[in-house]
């Protein structure tokens, strides 16, 4: 019945006036101009019951959409028509997406029940809208009719369901946590139209003010926290590079690595332990580390300036990419963060005169912060040279207390340089190439326009002017604030250094992060107690920032939403994502080709070209992830010397006479790397195989088949 329906609508009803009408239906260039201006008059011109609106709209459609809609047309897996039926027209391009449900239908039907709440009326006209558009995606040839009934019902049912979940959530939040919203606003169904909604009433309190901001703080961290569990848990971005290089460091769990400390492995090892060997696994702590980092952000500075303080705080570092980043993925940036962040709580708290066990603190976030990240130890010298400029603290430096601090660091450095003194200080020597020490100096500014252009974007352009202005402020009252010289110079001596060995050589965005923590702080001590002051232009624009930064990490957590959005998606090289898509059917594509070359008869190995592909390829090949315990096959070609940490684990020096895949990324065909070549008897080119991700080539891996391992 569907397919008959399909073909009645596609095929029968075809007429040259639905020819053009139904393809601007489903999508043309003047849907998202409307979409921003209904939004903007809804904030600005509709009151209460249009910011109430437009919010739940926001809000609802996209979750309804990413974690309802999508989630079960990926389970049923429905072929498109145009794929099952030959004689099927398409008008629009065609997309390797599934087909049950309609997400046009379900986002138009959630949009329609969520403003018909609010102006009963208007379903009038949205109704027939949203038919007319689960209408056109069957005349169109891209869904069957039962496709469209389907996303019809969950559109609404997920519509009049999130309204009413928000509904409960603030009659419950509001009754008991915030009685003035309450007051104001006993139903969010029915906002009163005058006068306009206030945050804080006239008869406010200073301290009523305080625990308002105090629970609005811990209501966004622990919100903020679910949303990036269930994002992780929905799968929709794969292990970068370095957390599937990681992944196998907490296999073999050891005192340091090659290249890194040995914090990472034991955080990968304890969320792989929890949840298993699943991308949930691997990253599971990091969103846990993100809330704990805002936590004790917000409760420092309420302590030192105020909950106000604090709340604007957390929603800064809820707005700046390079930070929401830093909660999704698993490497060791999160667990610097987190740890530097430590030892600046436990630092002031040194210098308020606080007992020996903060001493003790702040050595140990000292240690654990080397033990995560080398360059933790510059840490040490921005408290020292605080010590130094705020005369009152020098006498901390002859203290026996900071001599217990460096104690506990000592300590916590012993395994890393255990380790390097039985391999050579091969740590040392790496680090030393890493940072371009090893080649003479020639200025340049190409790492420094690189630098600047990424800071700009992954900082929040506006935030990131507010905090460098807050420096200033800083050095200005460092006769008679110590707070505001002790963030500075916990925070601007590191972003400083990066910026100036970019003239040397390459420094990547994510080195400053460490950094980022002080220098919010310094922003909001320096201007958050006159914000009540502060003029209405300043206000809008520091506003403004906030959400153009919150709309920029949700494009950076889904950047097809550009593509939905403009009607052109990224291009894959500039697609910020592109790292962390693909690699599963990377894995595809070399398993299929090893099962070829197994019908030889002789065991076969897989070499990558990079630690990177090496690694994904351990990870994403499910025969290679359950054989990793046992006789694993997936290797990093060894030479004479160390090149990452493959070299320091048991690899396929034994499997003399095996063949193997040798598998490379690549733009246009290679060759095949020397060293390959000498430790195989013959190889063979299986060609260039593209890598997709819904439909589109993400990148290449070149493919060769290798026969007859040497002995090595």
């Amino acid at each position: 019945m569907d397919r008959s329906l399909f073909l009645f609508v596609n095929q029968k009803l075809q007429n040259p006036v639905l020819d053009l009408l139904m393809p601007w239906l489903a999508w043309n260039p003047l849907f998202i101009p409307a979409l921003i201006v209904g939004l903007g008059w809804l904030i600005f011109r509709g009151g209460n019951r249009g910011r109430v609106c437009a919010l739940l709209l926001v809000v609802i459609v996209p979750l309804a959409d990413g974690f309802v809609i999508n989630p079960i047309r990926k389970t049923i897996q429905r072929p498109r028509p145009y794929v099952t039926i030959s004689e099927a027209r398409t008008l629009g391009g065609r997309t390797s997406s599934f087909s049950l449900p309609s997400s046009h239908t379900a986002n138009w039907f959630a949009g329609a029940v969520v403003i018909g709440v609010f102006w009963r009326r208007s379903m009038k006209v949205l109704l027939p809208t949203a038919m007319l558009v689960g209408f056109s995606r069957v005349y169109n040839g891209m869904h069957y009719p039962g496709d469209v009934l389907v996303g019809g019902v969950l559109g609404a049912s997920c519509g009049a369901g999130g309204v009413a979940m928000a509904a409960f959530a603030w009659r419950k939040l509001t009754k008991r946590w915030f009685q003035d919203w309450f007051q104001q606003m006993p139903s969010l169904l029915s906002p009163p139209e005058h006068p306009p909604f206030q945050w804080f009433g006239e008869r406010t309190s200073r301290t009523q003010a305080d625990l308002i901001h105090t629970r609005l703080a811990y209501l966004v961290i622990a919100v903020l926290l679910l949303v990036r569990w269930l994002y992780l848990a929905s799968g929709k971005i794969e292990l970068s590079e370095d957390e599937a290089y990681q992944w196998l460091w907490s296999k073999h769990l050891d005192i340091s690595y090659y290249s890194k400390p040995p914090m990472i492995a034991y955080a990968q090892f304890l969320g792989t332990s929890l949840w298993g060997d699943t991308m949930f696994g691997v990253r599971f702590l990091s969103p846990l580390i993100g809330a704990g980092v805002s936590l004790m952000l917000f409760r420092f500075l309420s302590a030192t300036v105020g909950a106000r303080a604090g709340l604007w705080a957390v929603l800064m570092t809820c707005a700046m990419p390079l930070l929401a980043v830093g909660s999704i993925l698993m490497t060791i940036d999160p667990l610097s963060v987190l740890f530097w962040a430590g030892a600046m709580v436990a630092g002031w708290q040194v210098v308020q005169g606080r007992g020996p066990r903060w001493w003790s603190l702040m050595g140990l976030c000292w240690g654990l912060g080397f033990l995560s990240k080398y360059t933790a130890l510059f840490q040490v010298l921005c408290w020292v040279g605080f010590c130094a400029l705020w005369k009152p603290a020098r006498p901390l430096l002859r203290s026996r207390g900071f001599g217990l601090a460096l104690g506990v660091l000592a300590l916590c450095t012993l395994p890393v340089l255990y380790w390097n003194a039985h391999h050579g200080w091969i740590t040392v020597v790496h680090l030393h190439a890493r940072a371009g020490l090893d080649k003479s100096w020639t200025p340049s500014l190409r790492f420094f326009w690189d630098f600047v252009g990424s800071e700009l974007g992954l900082l929040n352009p506006v935030f990131l002017l507010v905090m460098l202005f807050s420096w200033k402020v800083a050095w200005r009252d460092r006769g008679r604030d110590p707070f505001k010289l002790f963030l500075l110079a916990m925070g601007a001596p590191v972003f400083l250094g990066y910026f100036f060995y970019t003239f040397r050589a390459r420094v990547q965005p994510n080195w400053i992060a460490p950094a980022l923590l002080p220098m919010i702080c310094l922003a909001v001590t320096c201007f958050e107690p006159g914000w009540s002051g502060s003029k209405r232009w300043f206000k809008r624009v520091v506003v403004g920032a906030f959400w153009l930064g919150l709309a920029c990490v949700v494009l950076l957590h889904e950047t097809r939403l550009i593509g939905k959005i403009t009607g052109h998606p990224l291009p894959p090289d500039m697609d910020p994502l592109r790292r962390v898509r693909g690699w599963s059917e990377m894995a595809a594509i070399v398993s299929r080709e090893r099962e070829k070359l197994l019908a030889e008869g002789k065991p076969v190995l897989v070499l990558g070209e990079h630690y990177g592909t090496t690694s994904l390829l351990a990870f994403y090949m499910a025969e290679a992830r359950r054989a990793r315990a046992g006789d694993g096959f997936v290797f990093f070609p060894v030479g004479a010397e160390p090149v990452n940490q493959f070299y320091f684990w048991p690899g396929y020096r034994q499997k003399t006479g095996a063949n193997a895949l040798f598998v490379q990324q690549v733009r246009e065909p290679n060759k095949v790397p020397e060293l390959v070549e000498k430790q195989f008897d013959s190889i063979t080119d299986l060609g260039l195989h593209p890598v997709m991700y819904r439909g589109r080539v993400h990148r290449h891996v070149q493919i060769f088949a290798c026969r007859g391992l040497k002995p090595l």
